[in-house]
């Protein structure tokens, strides 16, 4: 008896050694498959203890997304918390401080807005566009009333929460693409249609959208940096500019003249600006034919010339001079046939003097009116 109980306890321990054995190979294939949990396939703790440390945990349940309308809502709140309208007839100051001598950054133009940042002593930091500045809290209106007026002016469009999103001919997921709107772009929004799609306004034409993939925000017009606002109105000064230049040299029509008359204005031109540049040669002359055209002087060259008290060069008898000798340079004789033939770079001046004397277009040495 003693002897078959020594026996029996190695064998004892290699069945018990064999199992865990056996017992951790059975456990590694379980859990690379595919298959739910399986008794083999977890610890001896977790199969006499459950409910412990190692029990399988139930993952979290997917948030459901917000629908077109909680976007819409949230917009809404967001809108009476955050934003701020002019309320003012014309423009609104935006200064760098909370400041009417702090210098002016921007302007807030009449049925546009911003986001308040901060509010201080009667004055509110915003920003709108690409400025950021103060504005006096009596010329804004805050809330509801923001909100209620930006709802008048402004438009609600669609932005992406995706890179790219098609826009389709109808609303469906069958329908037929008509483009794609990518993440910076934005749409304008048309209307709510069946099955969690939206209308937008798609290169002139209505174009639908999943509103699964995009959001909504109110748009409303921004404020102008004093950058901006002073590159524009150089931008206009120069076309009013070029267009003062072109109604200048506008042709005016050609008058008749004889090879004597081109002669005499080009002395004219020599004795009044032969010292100055060909526009301003030109000038002179077209100033010559500008009063022949009028009416309200003579009909002819050399009685507009010779005129009483006119040019003072015809007066004391240099004009004649030169005409006589022919020696008016090429350049003035082509001013004079130029002016003739209805040029001008004084529009319609019937006057000239030495500048300095009196407003008017200057050119070179002389005033023009």
């Amino acid at each position: 008896m003693n002897r078959r109980r020594k026996l029996s306890f190695p064998a004892v321990g290699f069945v018990l050694i064999l199992f865990l054995c056996l017992s951790d190979q059975i456990t590694v294939r379980a859990s690379e498959g595919k298959g739910g949990h399986d008794f083999l396939s977890v610890g001896v703790a977790e199969i006499l203890t459950p409910g412990g440390e190692g029990e399988a945990q139930s993952e979290p349940e997917e948030e459901t997304p917000p629908g077109i309308d909680e976007k819409f809502e949230a917009e809404k709140e967001r809108m009476e918390q955050e934003l701020t309208m002019a309320n003012v007839d014309n423009a609104l100051n935006i200064r760098a401080e909370a400041d009417e001598d702090s210098e002016k950054v921007g302007v807030l133009y009449k049925d546009c807005g911003g986001t308040i940042l901060e509010r201080s002593d009667g004055w509110t930091k915003l920003k709108s566009g690409n400025v950021t500045g103060w504005a006096r809290d009596e010329y804004l209106l805050f809330g509801e009333e923001a909100k209620n007026m930006a709802e008048d002016v402004g438009n609600w469009i669609v932005t992406l929460d995706a890179e790219a999103v098609r826009v389709r001919t109808d609303p469906s997921e069958e329908a037929e693409t008509c483009g794609l709107i990518a993440y910076e772009d934005s749409l304008e929004f048309i209307d709510t249609v069946k099955d969690g799609w939206i209308s937008v306004a798609f290169n002139n034409e209505i174009g639908y959208v999943n509103s699964e993939y995009v959001n909504v925000k109110f748009h409303i017009d921004e404020a102008e940096s004093m950058e901006v606002i002073k590159a524009r109105e150089r931008q206009e000064q120069e076309r009013r500019q070029k267009a003062e230049e072109e109604r200048r040299r506008a042709n005016r029509g050609a008058v008749a003249a004889d090879a004597d008359e081109l002669r005499l204005l080009g002395a004219l031109i020599y004795c009044e600006a032969g010292n100055q540049s060909y526009e301003g040669m030109v000038g002179v002359g077209a100033v010559v034919m500008n009063r022949v055209k009028s009416g309200a002087y003579p009909n002819t060259i050399h009685s507009v010339i010779y005129a009483s008290g006119q040019f003072t060069p015809a007066m004391t008898g240099k004009v004649a001079r030169v005409y006589e000798a022919n020696s008016a340079p090429a350049a003035c004789m082509q001013a004079a046939q130029a002016a003739i033939n209805g040029e001008t770079t004084v529009g319609g001046a019937t006057h000239f003097r030495r500048a300095g004397k009196r407003e008017g277009y200057v050119l070179g040495d002389h005033v023009f009116w």
